[in-house]
């Protein structure tokens, strides 16, 4: 920061109690520094935005504001930080917030001031460099690890808590998730499906009626939705639909510091908040599979009756013989896997959320994209075990 001297506009209002200073002194090299004091809080903001956007309408940039005397910053003082730069039109690169108390960094935290970069004691424009960019994006990552190995930790132990102590499951609340989780999503997931299995069945006809192998149809729907299509479409639908929704809740949660409250009064917030989402996806989502499945087999037999000239015992007849029990226990166990990907994915994204409104979209939105990518991933994997198996 360069050293300042002619002072320019100096104000001082000690009218009040609440009263409030600045001081609009011209830095040496180039910019302005705005020196607050006092109080700049919820009595104060209308009359400091006011002097503010006058006095510095036509202030040469950048602007910086020294925080380093201010005794009272609430949520209105920081918003009137974020008015006079969006009032005056100043780039971010030219508008520097330094020397903030720490009691209220948090403060500022509300309407999207960055610490790292626009909060600081340098004075210059800041400029990309690809090599501090990568080290930041690889601490960033470290970090996002550390806390993914500290959360499966704490579920673990929340798990085995609820072993010893049934009775700290919350039960309402599990019941209220399975409803949200499956009972709400069936008809979206039924629908696919359906389409799913008729689509699957009228391709597959294409071909197979050419050797007179019709009836196979009903064989190649029921194994592709049995053992892949019905788990992997369920769990895409409920992650991009529950998945976000878990992920949503508790981002704001977290940004509220409702989650601090519960810490704070004694709460454990994995058991409180994860432990109910948890069990109520590994129950619901594999129900929600074999729904699927009934529906896809449904679409199937449709055009296996329609325009295959199947009879319904003939195709529900090949469909039975087609499966196993082991094909079916396959397909549930996929889907237990995806339930715990999905809903351990969503809350663990809502717990990392932090900044403004907008990290519970960000945190949603990488849920939804975390949980799909996760889920393919896996069950690429399980394809290789099969082949193995099989």
């Amino acid at each position: 920061m360069q050293s300042h001297n002619t002072q320019l506009m100096p104000e001082s209002m000690e009218k009040t109690p609440s009263a409030w200073n600045y001081e609009i002194r011209e830095n040496n090299a180039s910019g302005h520094t705005v020196r607050l004091s006092g109080r700049i809080a919820i009595e104060t903001a209308s009359d400091c935005l006011k002097q503010l956007t006058s006095q510095l309408k036509k202030t040469a940039l950048p602007i910086y504001f020294d925080l380093t005397d201010i005794t009272v910053l609430d949520d209105y003082g920081a918003l009137v930080l974020f008015e006079l730069k969006h009032a005056l039109k100043i780039p971010d690169a030219e508008f520097q917030i330094i020397n903030p108390p720490e009691a209220y960094k948090k403060t500022l935290s509300l309407v999207n001031f960055d610490f790292d970069e626009r909060c600081s004691v340098t004075s210059g424009r800041m400029k990309n460099n690809i090599i501090v960019e990568f080290g930041a994006a690889a601490i960033e990552a470290l970090a996002g690890i550390r806390f993914m190995i500290a959360f499966i930790g704490a579920i673990a132990l929340a798990v085995v808590d609820v072993f010893k102590r049934p009775r700290s499951l919350r039960g309402h609340d599990t019941v209220t998730y399975m409803k949200t989780t499956g009972v709400d999503a069936l008809p979206v997931v039924a629908l696919i499906s359906f389409l799913l299995g008729l689509i699957i069945a009228f391709m597959s006809s294409l071909q197979l009626k050419q050797f007179g192998a019709n009836i196979y149809v009903a064989s190649l729907v029921a194994m592709a939705m049995v053992s892949e299509l019905g788990p992997i479409m369920t769990a895409i639908v409920v992650a991009g639909r529950t998945g976000s929704a878990y992920a949503a809740e508790i981002a704001t949660m977290k940004i509220s510091e409702e989650i601090d409250a519960l810490f704070s009064m004694g709460f454990n917030p994995t058991l409180f908040l994860v432990i109910p989402r948890l069990v109520a996806s590994f129950i619901t989502i594999p129900l929600l599979t074999v729904f699927a499945n009934f529906f896809g087999i449904a679409g199937g037999l449709l055009i296996g009756v329609v325009l295959l000239d199947l009879t319904a015992s003939a195709y529900i007849t090949q469909t039975i013989d087609a499966l196993t029990i082991f094909e079916l226990m396959w397909g549930l166990m996929k889907s237990c896997v995806f339930a715990i990907l999905i809903s351990g994915v969503g809350c663990l994204k809502g717990f990392q959320a932090k900044g403004g409104a907008s990290a519970v979209g960000h945190a949603a939105t990488a849920a939804v994209v975390n949980s799909i990518f996760l889920i393919i991933l896996f069950d690429s994997m399980f394809a290789v075990i099969r082949s193995y198996i099989g």
